[in-house]
C-alpha cells in the first residue's frame, strides 16, 4: 500500500508553479528596476526571453494562477478530515504530507499576492 496519495500533491504543486510564474513576470522585474538593477533585468530578458512573454500575457496568467490556487485550496479543504491509515508509521506520513501540502499552498498564495501587488497595485502607487 502506498502511504502517499498523489492527488493531494497535484493541486498545491501546480499552484506553486503558476504563482511562481506570476512572480517572475511581474515582481522580479519591478524589484530589479526599483533597486536600480535595470542592467540585470536587461541581461535576464536577453538570456530568458520567456520572461517577456509572461509579462505580455500577465492577465491570463494571473487568471489561470488564481483559478489553480482556488481549486487547490478547495481540494485541501475537502481533504481536511479525510481519514489517514491506522498504522502509526503511515498515519505519521499522512499527517506530514498534509502539513507539507498546506505549507506549499500558503507559500503559493503569498507568492501570488506579491505578484498581484507588483503587477497591478505598484504601478498605481508608483505613478
Amino acid at each position: 500500500m502506498n502511504p502517499i496519495d498523489r492527488r493531494t500533491l497535484i493541486g498545491p504543486t501546480l499552484s506553486l508553479f503558476a504563482s511562481t510564474s506570476t512572480l517572475l513576470c511581474c515582481a522580479l522585474p519591478a524589484l530589479l528596476i526599483t533597486v536600480g538593477a535595470g542592467a540585470v533585468m536587461a541581461g535576464l530578458t536577453a538570456t530568458f526571453p520567456g520572461i517577456m512573454w509572461l509579462s505580455a500575457n500577465k492577465g491570463p496568467l494571473f487568471l489561470a494562477s488564481g483559478a489553480l490556487l482556488t481549486v487547490s485550496a478547495l481540494m485541501q479543504w475537502q481533504a481536511r478530515n479525510a481519514p489517514c491509515p491506522v498504522e502509526p508509521d503511515l498515519a505519521a506520513a499522512c499527517m506530514r504530507l498534509r502539513r507539507f501540502s498546506h505549507r506549499i499552498l500558503i507559500g503559493s498564495a503569498l507568492t501570488y499576492g506579491f505578484g498581484v501587488f507588483f503587477a497591478y497595485l505598484w504601478p498605481l502607487i508608483y505613478i
